[in-house]
């Protein structure tokens, strides 16, 4: 007797009942099984579907996320970024405690995602039915489901590698369990199909949005996407690993490549190029702000350098302010109508995520959360004020165990605060909440709160206190990105309205100067509309990317003989996407991708000593480098990739497990 059995993952919707905007998808699958028209002919009810098919973005499909929210939690899970709170679930993720049985956030992401390949699939094979809407609105309401699709797809295949590719007509749900059962596809076998999608979604997307749409995707969003899905497969993980040579489908068939292909990086820089040469994009800037200008007082400005201050952005910085630039890209300072970086972004779907983030950075003193904590590696990888690494400035050495005592002479150095802090690059102030940091707190009705300085000793209210012994800063050093002047927690505090950057420009510039990088050769590339692209390894081409990155961040050049080193370029590139992508759910995936990750995960998380009490006896001790023993740090080959539900496994029989689970 044959039973109807649909899979977990190819069935399961969401119910929004709680909104009436949301069509609740359940309440008509049965009808459209055997009359798909019911919900398809009228406008209103395939938008419906689409904009269910949207809510998983968010969640266990969100993009960044605080500390796992909703089953995300790879921002946090690296060795730039921690959290407090919560002790026993960090450890778990940083050594290694998680598993097929015990997913921790994790469970039910695999489900959720599929879940809105379904549901795109099958808008897909109806919209054009639709009799309400012209064949303008059905091409761009069937790419945006494509875009969707794929870009689960591309969440799949990042967190687990290889997945199953559902058939594109779907399942015949009348079928028994044991013929609906899917092996799992070649990881190449997954990105030819993901890329494929993303370019038919690029041929009939838009080209920009209005701002009431602005969550939706756009030919560069869909092209942006593709890019990143060629540059992972190119990448050292999924490229000739012959780590991976047991990562087998259930007939034994390898899944990852074993041979090295330099044509990969070379569709990598060619999608890449296809996203600049839309002459769309350009990396935000803010005019030049005098430091002693209310509100701005804290903004730094460059020192001087006799090329880059005498030239306008993108040769220099004389018509841009390096720190506002980067901080109001994550802080809401600027509108996402009036940012021409973001290209993709959720912040319909999930933007509060970003939010979540700011508060629970914030102090508790301030009404915040006072949990997350960058690590002393992240801090030690910013650059000095004129481009130099600590260990090689001068400066640095010299003042580094000295204490500021006013609040002019090492801008934005309020006194009282360690001199190792002093004449970093902007961007280390718009992300580092270091010690004795101003927090503006402005929006609060209580003037007492506003522009506190914070403290993190043992005993100060935000410092390590018997009465909250979950919710000091662990590392000593707190995070500012998504936080913006403006935002309070207390008593009358308003925030200002997060975007998720989700794909911004800077990620384009980065992935064409990697790509670049790694070729050896001259390569011709067909683009998503046929167009032959030629790429090759050029000095010039790292430089136009490189550069334009680094005068926004107010940091000088790289040197030409770097520009000429792959291997220096390598690194450099490297050390940059770890400072400009902070926060961004970035590093996790890096490290795994370059197979860096047994090297810099397998390094204790150091912080600050946080038994130091503030006096002078202990003020200096504080800044002893510790190990944070509390949160043991392990990297193990099997954590590449994660491991796939126990409850996936048997309801799949042709499913197979991740190496080493």
């Amino acid at each position: 007797m044959k039973r109807i059995f649909i899979f977990t993952w190819l069935l399961t919707v969401c119910v929004f009942s709680a909104c009436n905007k949301y069509l609740d998808v359940d309440k008509y699958f049965n009808d459209m099984l055997n009359n798909k028209d019911s919900i398809f002919a009228k406008r209103e009810y395939a938008m419906n579907w689409l904009t269910s098919t949207y809510r998983h973005m968010k969640d266990a499909g969100g993009e960044i996320s605080n500390k796992g929210s909703g089953g995300n939690p790879f921002s946090f899970i690296s060795d730039d970024m921690i959290f407090g709170d919560r002790q026993d679930r960090i450890r778990q993720y940083q050594n290694c405690e998680y598993s097929a049985d015990n997913q921790i956030y994790e469970g039910g992401r695999w489900t959720f995602l599929y879940e809105g390949i379904r549901k795109a699939s099958v808008f897909i094979h109806n919209i054009d039915k639709c009799k309400e809407m012209n064949m303008t609105e059905i091409a761009d309401a069937k790419a945006q489901a494509r875009f969707l699709r794929a870009y689960f797809y591309w969440m799949l295949m990042r967190q687990f590698g290889p997945v199953p590719l559902v058939p594109d007509a779907g399942q015949d749900v009348s079928l028994p369990y044991e013929q609906l059962a899917l092996p799992r596809s070649s990881y190449d076998e997954c990105v030819d199909f993901v890329t494929s999608e993303f370019a038919n979604a690029a041929s009939s997307l838009p080209a920009v949005r209005a701002a009431s749409e602005i969550a939706r995707p756009t030919r560069g969003a869909a092209l942006a996407a593709r890019a990143k899905v060629y540059l992972f497969a190119a990448s050292p993980l999924f490229n000739g690993n012959d780590e991976m040579f047991d990562l087998l489908d259930h007939e034994g068939r390898q899944l990852i490549n074993q041979v090295y292909s330099e044509e990969k990086w070379a569709k990598a820089a060619a999608a890449a190029k296809e996203v600049i040469d839309l002459g769309q994009y350009d990396l935000y800037i803010h005019p030049l702000v005098e430091r002693d200008v209310e509100p701005y007082k804290t903004t730094i400005n460059p020192p001087y350098h006799p090329v880059y201050s005498e030239a306008a952005y993108p040769n220099g910085w004389k018509d841009a302010d390096p720190m506002l630039s980067y901080r109001e890209i994550f802080n809401g300072g600027v509108t996402i109508s009036k940012n021409p970086e973001f290209i993709f972004t959720r912040v319909e779907w999930g933007g509060t995520n970003t939010m979540d983030i700011a508060k629970h950075s914030a102090p508790t003193s301030l009404g915040g959360w006072n949990t997350n904590a960058m690590t002393l590696k992240q801090v030690k990888a910013y650059y000095m004020n004129d481009g130099k690494d600590i260990n090689e400035s001068t400066t640095y050495q010299q003042q580094k165990n000295g204490f500021s005592t006013n609040s002019d002479d090492y801008r934005p150095l309020p006194a009282n605060v360690s001199l190792q802090y002093a004449n970093r690059e902007p961007r280390f102030y718009a992300s580092a909440a270091y010690n004795g940091s101003i927090w503006e707190n402005i929006s609060t009705t209580n003037s007492g709160l506003r522009n506190r300085q914070i403290f993190y000793y043992k005993g100060d209210p935000d410092g390590k206190i018997l009465s909250s012994p979950d919710f000091y800063i662990r590392t000593g050093v707190g995070v500012k990105k998504y936080y913006h002047p403006e935002d309070s927690w207390s008593e009358g505090g308003q925030q200002t309205r997060k975007y998720e950057p989700a794909i911004r420009y800077a990620d384009v510039l980065l992935w064409y100067a990697e790509a670049l990088n790694e070729l050896t050769g001259t390569h011709s590339v067909k683009g998503y509309n046929e167009v032959d692209i030629n790429v090759s390894r050029d000095a010039e081409q790292l430089r136009f990317a490189m550069k334009r990155i680094r005068m926004r961040a107010g940091i000088p050049d790289l040197a030409d003989n770097i520009y000429q080193s792959q291997t220096a370029f390598r690194s450099a590139l490297k050390r940059e996407r770890q400072i400009e992508f902070f926060a961004e759910n970035s590093r996790y995936w890096d490290l795994r991708r370059w197979k860096d990750a047994p090297i810099e995960e397998n390094m204790p998380i150091m912080g600050a000593n946080m038994e130091m009490k503030n006096d002078n006896t202990q003020r200096p001790l504080f800044y002893n480098e510790t190990v944070i023993t509390s949160i043991p740090k392990i990297f193990l080959k099997k954590m590449y990739l994660w491991p796939l539900e126990t409850g996936e496994l048997r309801r799949n029989a042709k499913l197979t497990q991740n190496p080493g689970w």
